[in-house]
């Protein structure tokens, strides 16, 4: 369709928008709000009505009136914020997501959905809402007859899709008008150009009305013109003849001027507005064309790479305009490589914003009384990683409810407060996004989940398991502790939905809990899914890759620091602490690589959950960037393996997942001598 572009573009403001409208709320509802909060909140659904009118979305704008209404109210100080108001704000913006959604998808909403709460919103503002009499003796103690309006459109006001004409309808609603056409700025026949506007206004209002309701007749224009808004006194000069002027009709759908499709515009002021103003610099651009940009820059990537090697074969002082070059290249290749990841990038807010919502109806549904604190959401991710976090995040915040969160009275009777907590926060670790789900709640109830586990099958009947073994369990597929099954939970489709999720976008999941006071959820989660910097690294005849963020150290250990604890391999002796070693030819069955720790060397490297961890490869080759290619996409998952990538020379190297091998490493028993495992070089070949 003709304007399908631009119905795009107006939802895309509106979730942006929705989002802003539940940040304010949540701020109201803790009670850090202020003046500005309450502007903010104001503007985004007077925003959304706007847009939604030039669309013809009449039940999206009668719902935001009304809210528009009681926010006016609100923030004129003729109502005062409480618990019940806000709380009718929240449900008036879920709703108002559930009719945009609704538009974008082109469902039906069903009839009378939003009338309750049109219904509540109007006697919520009936309770305070001036009277017309009120409004006119207001006017008349001003000294007020009427109001002298100056309206200069600029040149491209017709281009916007503006019409003079359709003001002078909406001001003779208010009262009697008297117009006036300033001529001096028409050109001569010649010079005139179609699409731009010549004439200047003058209106004489006789009403008794507010400057508030004039200005709302020009909202839409405010950035398109100069305006100037003055009362008429009782003993001033008012003209009694008016133009004749037609009205005409806009086609629906464009959008006003000076806005976006939303109608956001710049504050009113009586003063002239400057004569050049300038354009917001922002471009919205489809996510395919960005994800070719990245790919192309990945591939640039390894073309570098390759000339590099070729290049460093050559002597020095054969080309040594090529060597400088390859250097500034290189220089220049980071850069846009940075630069195009800061586009593909986006805060985790677009996500964390709708799970207040979730929140609010899953406690009402269970009757348990909690509150979402949410964290870090400026913190920033690869698109694609922030568009398949709201199910796991779902998931996650349904479990902590339903089986964290206890009810109000079984709070109170454990020494807790009646409100539980369920925090939600992101932030930026050791060169990947760390995303924690956490509670107050009850905890894991381990007897019951390792009971259950036998009883399912799931694990053997004689099983002895740890702690932390048992918290695993919950991860299981088909693994659930609830009674009956209910909409919320019960039929073991969650948490090892949420994994296999997480998994596939290159993370891991891990959980910490204390019987009695709470559970900690953590997701880890690669901070960019296409480049990262990386340490090569030999073992036998493979190359490995190491993310550079998580290096501490590389060292050639003495004979003499190496020890060997039974059962658990060997340590390495550094500055009073021990650390575990990791023999990488052990762990992925290299042959013909260094077996002796003190002839090769230890790289230590930092994990999320078990500290320092050392690897011992044969020897370090370089560093370099390297394109991640995902190794489950073109193969399957291997432990330990984060993904794959094409070396300057054409080889195939692998890139170590560190907190996998720390978790493999706990576990793994070295194979005896004359033994290997299979190579994980091998999926490659």
């Amino acid at each position: 369709m003709k304007f399908d572009h631009l119905r795009a573009t107006y939802f895309e403001e509106c979730a942006e928008l929705i989002e802003s409208a539940y940040a304010q709320l949540t701020a109201l509802a803790d009670g850090n709000a202020n003046d500005d909060t309450v502007h903010a909140l104001f503007r985004a659904i007077h925003s959304v009505k706007g847009g939604g009118g030039a669309f013809g979305f009449n039940r999206v704008v009668g719902l935001a009136h009304v809210m528009e209404t009681l926010l006016d109210q609100l923030r004129d100080g003729v109502l005062a914020f409480n618990p019940d108001l806000v709380a009718l704000l929240l449900r008036g913006t879920d709703a108002l997501a559930d009719m945009l959604n609704a538009e974008r998808n082109g469902t039906q909403i069903r009839d009378g959905f939003e009338d309750q709460l049109i219904s509540l919103f109007n006697d919520a503002a009936g309770q305070a809402a001036p009277n017309e009499g009120e409004v006119i003796a207001q006017v008349k103690a001003e000294g007020h007859t009427g109001w002298r309006i100056e309206f200069r459109p600029h040149a491209a006001l017709f281009r916007h899709a503006n019409e003079p004409l359709l003001l002078v309808r909406e001001l003779r609603r208010l009262g009697e008008v008297a117009v006036t056409a300033d001529w001096t700025r028409l050109p001569t026949l010649n010079e005139i150009s179609a699409e731009d506007s010549y004439l200047n206004w003058r209106f004489e209002l006789l009403a008794e009305v507010t400057r508030d309701k004039i200005e709302e007749v020009f909202e839409f224009v405010m950035d398109d013109c100069e305006l100037t808004i003055e009362p008429i006194s009782d003993d001033s000069d008012v003209p009694t003849s008016e133009a004749g002027i037609d009205t005409v009709t806009v086609a629906a759908g464009l959008k006003p001027a000076g806005t976006s499709l939303l109608g956001v515009k710049a504050p009113l002021t009586t003063e002239e507005a400057p004569a050049n103003i300038t354009p917001a610099q922002s471009v919205r651009v489809d996510v395919s064309k960005v994800d070719r940009l990245v790919n192309l820059v990945g591939e640039m990537v390894i073309n570098q790479a390759m000339l590099v090697q070729l290049g460093s074969a050559l002597p020095p002082d054969l080309c040594p305009g090529l060597i400088s070059g390859l250097e500034t290249l290189s220089q220049h290749l980071r850069e846009l490589q940075e630069g195009v990841m800061a586009i593909r990038t986006q805060p985790v807010r677009l996500v964390f914003a709708r799970m207040p919502r979730l929140v609010r109806e899953l406690s009402s549904t269970l009757n348990k009384d909690a509150r979402l604190i949410i964290t870090g959401e400026a913190t920033e991710i690869d698109k694609t990683v922030v568009e398949q976090l709201a199910d796991p995040l779902t998931h996650l915040l349904r479990n902590a409810l339903d089986h964290g969160i206890e009810p109000p009275d079984e709070r109170e009777a454990a020494g807790k407060p009646r409100q539980g907590t369920v925090h939600l926060s992101a932030e930026q670790r050791s060169g990947r996004i760390v995303i924690e789900v956490s509670d107050d709640g009850r905890g894991i109830n381990r007897e019951r989940v390792l009971a259950r586990a036998k009883e399912r099958n799931l694990i053997p009947a004689d099983a002895q398991l740890t702690d932390a073994e048992i918290n695993e369990l919950i991860f299981l597929p088909s693994f659930s502790t609830a009674a009956t099954v209910s909409a919320v939970s019960g039929r073991g489709v969650g948490m090892d939905v949420v994994r296999r999720n997480i998994q596939a976008l290159g993370g891991r999941i891990a959980v910490e809990s204390n019987q009695g006071s709470g559970s900690r959820f953590i997701l880890s989660l690669p901070l960019t899914l296409a480049v990262l910097d990386g340490l090569v690294v030999s073992v036998g005849q493979e190359a490995y890759i190491l993310p550079i963020s998580t290096i501490v150290e590389s060292l050639r250990p003495n004979k003499r620091d190496i020890h060997s604890v039974a059962g658990h391999g060997e340590v390495l002796s550094i500055r009073g602490a021990y650390v575990p070693l990791l023999q990488l030819h052990q762990r992925f069955g290299v042959r013909d690589a260094v077996t002796d720790p003190s002839r090769g060397i230890v790289v230590i490297v930092e994990t999320d959950k078990a500290g320092h961890l050392g690897l011992v490869v044969d020897d370090l080759v370089g560093q370099q960037q390297v394109v991640v290619k995902s190794l489950e996409t073109n193969y399957q998952p291997v432990e330990g393996i984060g993904g794959a990538t094409i070396l300057g020379d054409g080889r195939v190297a692998l890139i170590l997942d560190i907190a996998g091998l720390a978790t493999a490493s706990a576990t793994y028993t070295p194979p005896s001598a004359g033994t290997a495992s299979t190579p994980a070089n091998a999926v490659m070949h």
